[in-house]
């Protein structure tokens, strides 16, 4: 690979589900760490069976599971067998980092908890994701990224007035949870003497990303509120149409509100006293963006964005996903990972990596999505473990 590696040389064992963890072993896999994904024998991940393709789900590489799993291993493991348990404590022994996003307890109960081991590998970095976190009277709920989003806050500030309680569109808690562990586990991994538990609550790292919403009520004593597609903090500063497509425009500062308003041809709102500072116009902000929405109508959504920026006020059109994976911002800068002929899939597919360059280049993986056990031989061949041997823990359904 062109791109530079920082974690080259950190071997990962990621027993996670789903989406939080291994999102976060994703981010580790990118910037270079060996990343073996430890699944179930039969079965694997759950997200194998997820996603938009039936077909893909029957064969167990389901549309979930590829959109981040990308450059790792897979071997399978009984963890509730003995001989299961011993071999994962020989993986152990030979890895810097452990990510399980299983229910608190539950690694304690298989004999498998930090304490277990870090008397294998004192120099473990172990990390757990749960919904909660490991203790607190929430513990032990079941925590989904829908469950997060209601418990968060998330939900009560998404919508407006008439449609608030809503669901972010995306799984916004587990990709937050996972990113916080990765950002953990690095920094961990730069400790002066390793080892230690790492304890990510989604619900904790969701609300930590939320600034100035809980900001203002710890602060300032202000009660969130949903606010649409308004932003309550200026005006204009929202979502406004336009002659052909929604506009975002955040004309927060005076000159900015000064330069929009000229340029639209409506000098004569600066003269109205109803918008003569920011605290007026956030206080008349409705009528203030229906007065710019007769203005707006005469051009297209992506003109109005180019002829504003160039002028100095921020704007930008509201583009759907596709448009936006098919720009040349997002496509020409190599965010977009590519495979040939994955195994289990069929056909050529393509990922999306991570949001950084590091020296110029997007951090990249060079193997697909692996198919469930894939690596058993290789991982386990290399813990000295023969194929006749290997054929017997199949057998007796250890892998």
């Amino acid at each position: 690979m062109g791109a530079p590696t920082p974690l080259q040389g950190i071997r990962v064992l990621d027993l996670t589900n789903v989406l939080a963890g291994p999102f976060c072993c994703h981010q580790l896999a990118h910037m270079g760490a060996e990343v073996i994904k430890v699944e179930a024998p039969g079965r694997g991940d759950l997200a194998r069976q997820l996603g938009a393709d039936p077909a893909l789900n029957a064969r167990g590489m389901g549309v979930s599971f590829l959109a981040q799993n990308a450059g790792k291993k897979s071997v399978t493991l009984n963890l509730k067998a003995p001989g299961g348990k011993a071999l994962l404590k020989r993986l152990v022994a030979g890895a810097d980092v452990l990510v399980e996003n299983f229910r608190p307890g539950v690694m304690d109960r298989l004999e498998l908890g930090y304490e277990t081991l870090r008397a294998v590998n004192p120099r473990l970095v172990y990390c757990a994701i749960s919904g909660f976190g490991q203790d607190g009277p929430w513990r032990d709920r079941p925590a989904y990224d829908q469950i997060i989003q209601g418990a968060s806050g998330v939900m009560s500030i998404t919508g407006d007035a008439e449609s608030a309680p809503l669901r972010v569109g995306y799984p916004i808690a587990d990709t937050i949870g996972g990113m916080t562990a990765a950002f953990a586990v690095a920094a961990a991994l730069n400790a002066p003497e390793r080892g230690c538990v790492i304890d990510t609550s989604m619900l904790e790292s969701t609300i930590a990303t939320m600034g100035w919403v809980v900001s203002n009520h710890l602060i300032a004593g202000q009660t969130p509120q949903p606010n649409g597609n308004e932003n309550p903090t200026s005006a204009p500063s929202g979502t406004f149409r336009t002659g052909d497509g929604l506009l975002n425009i955040s004309a927060n500062k005076d000159e900015q509100w000064e330069l929009l308003a000229r340029h639209l041809g409506r000098e004569d709102l600066l003269e109205r006293a109803e918008y003569a500072t920011r605290e007026d116009r956030k206080r008349n902000r409705h009528a203030l963006r229906a007065d710019l929405e007769e203005a707006l109508a005469a051009r297209g959504a992506r003109d109005w964005a180019r002829a504003l920026n160039r002028i100095g006020v921020p704007a930008g059109a509201v583009l759907s996903v596709p448009e936006v994976l098919a720009s040349a911002q997002v496509a020409g800068r190599g965010m977009l990972g590519h495979f040939d002929d994955v195994p289990g899939v069929g056909r050529g597919i393509d990922v999306v990596r991570t949001g950084v360059k590091l020296d110029g280049a997007p951090p990249a993986v060079d193997s697909p999505p692996p198919e469930l056990g894939q690596d058993n031989e290789s991982v386990y061949g290399e813990l000295g473990i023969a194929a006749a041997e290997l054929a017997r823990l199949k057998d007796e359904g250890v892998i």
